[in-house]
């Protein structure tokens, strides 16, 4: 099944398809933080490499300047591609901010459906953020929001004009955590096809028994945080400086194997016994750290800190959970100070939060690890990629998934040829 992967971010799309078995032909990301870590690991890496076009520079590019400049190669590909995916960038779209119905990154998604008229892969799916099913009908400026289809959410827009294109179109919510990954990550799924296949998502969610069944995952309970990171923890571990940021004065501490891997961590150490890069410890200043330890006494593990607990502590955040080791995480995000460790008194490191997205330690994170100020607006370091990206699990979930409902299509296909021609003898 050969796919192309549109807002591909740092590859989390990308990473699962072809650990299902797909083959990757073209990922489009236009932030070149993004794509050099989505270069590095699977475009021209050691364990995964694209079918990338010679027509098409290995840059980063804007799905617009794409669409632009490659129409008519584009239209070449038209019945090479059997999917297509993506997930147009959701901040427009998140409950865990201020919904924006103006945010012009929401018109990406009608930039995603100009790209499948032109390629008519026979599966979609579009991976979102849940707000991404809320009706924009609070927009001041109706027109700046969606045109006539303000008081649709975007979910709707784009499963209406799927529709109208020829697709069967299957939606709604999924929990990450039911595909192994030790996160409460709730994501809005579309998943269209072009062949008289209907309710898709239902059937892909009673596939995640065998899929957890076949990585040796547990499937009556979620994985849990301390499954996912135990291993990472400083300890007494020794600390030395961190050589993959390019700043000196941060350290981390040194990696020791376990000799024993609980399951989920042989997913994530697959033939892999390296240490895994991005483990840079933060810099906590000492009054940050008393701090912590307050909020720690304050808090219920797993729960985001109540206000009137904010306001005690004098925090101006908006929402801060310390974790709870024996179950899955909250929602990880862009920024690393959501989430504090569930026994040590700081912040995760990038790698820990890679671990909770399901990404395999051989995976290399590249770029800055933070940024601030003026430059948050164009910058994507490593939390910011973590963050962002689609769970690898969840999409190698869907591959295998996808692969499995096209072989049985084609096989009905086969055989119904077979009976005419059997008849017309």
């Amino acid at each position: 099944m050969r796919f192309i992967d549109v807002f591909a971010g740092c590859g989390g799309l990308s990473l699962g398809l072809l650990k299902a078995g797909c083959e990757g032909v073209i990922a489009i990301e236009k932030n070149p933080m993004a794509f050099e870590t989505l270069r590095h690991n699977l475009i021209d890496g050691e364990r995964h490499q694209f079918d990338w076009p010679a027509w098409l520079p290995k840059q980063a590019m804007s799905c617009e300047d794409f669409i632009d400049s490659y129409a008519s190669e584009i239209v070449g590909l038209r019945g090479t591609i059997d999917l297509m995916v993506g997930g147009p960038p959701c901040q427009g779209f998140s409950t865990a901010g201020r919904r924006n119905p103006t945010d012009p990154r929401n018109k990406m998604a009608e930039q995603y459906l100009e790209l499948v008229k032109l390629i008519l892969p026979t599966y979609i799916v579009i991976e979102n953020v849940s707000g991404f099913n809320i009706k924009f009908n609070e927009a001041k400026n109706s027109s700046d929001a969606t045109g006539q289809h303000y008081k649709k959410s975007y979910a709707d827009f784009i499963a209406d004009e799927l529709e109208l294109i020829g697709y069967n179109v299957s939606r709604g919510k999924v929990n990450c955590a039911d595909f192994g990954v030790p996160q409460n990550r709730y994501r809005y799924l579309i998943i269209c096809s072009l062949r008289n296949e209907d309710d898709l998502l239902s059937t892909f969610s009673n596939s995640r028994s065998g899929f957890l069944t076949s990585k040796g995952l547990p499937v009556a309970r979620p994985v849990s945080v301390y499954e996912a990171i135990a291993d990472l923890q400083t300890n007494d571990r020794k600390l030395v400086e961190n050589q993959d940021s390019g700043m000196r004065g941060f350290l981390e501490a040194i990696y020791e194997q376990p000799e024993v891997f609980p399951p989920y961590l042989a997913v994530m150490r697959q033939e892999y016994t390296g240490a895994p890069n991005s483990r840079r410890l933060p810099r906590h200043k000492p009054e940050t750290i008393v701090q912590f330890s307050k909020i720690q006494r304050e808090s219920t593990p797993g729960r985001s800190l109540s206000k009137e607990a904010r306001q005690r502590l004098g925090l101006k955040k908006h929402a801060i959970t310390v974790l709870t080791k024996n179950s899955p995480s909250p929602t990880i995000t862009t920024l690393p100070d959501d989430i504090i460790h569930y026994n040590e008194l700081r912040i995760l490191t990038a790698r820990e939060t890679a671990r909770i997205q399901s990404f395999p330690d051989w995976y290399e994170f590249t770029g800055k690890y933070t940024t601030g100020g003026k430059s948050r607006k164009n910058d994507c370091p490593r939390y910011t990629q973590i963050g962002n990206a689609v769970p690898p699990l969840l999409s190698e979930a869907l591959g295998c998934f996808l692969i499995e409902i096209s072989l049985k299509a084609s096989n009905v296909v086969e055989s119904n040829n077979n009976g005419m021609q059997n008849e017309s003898s």
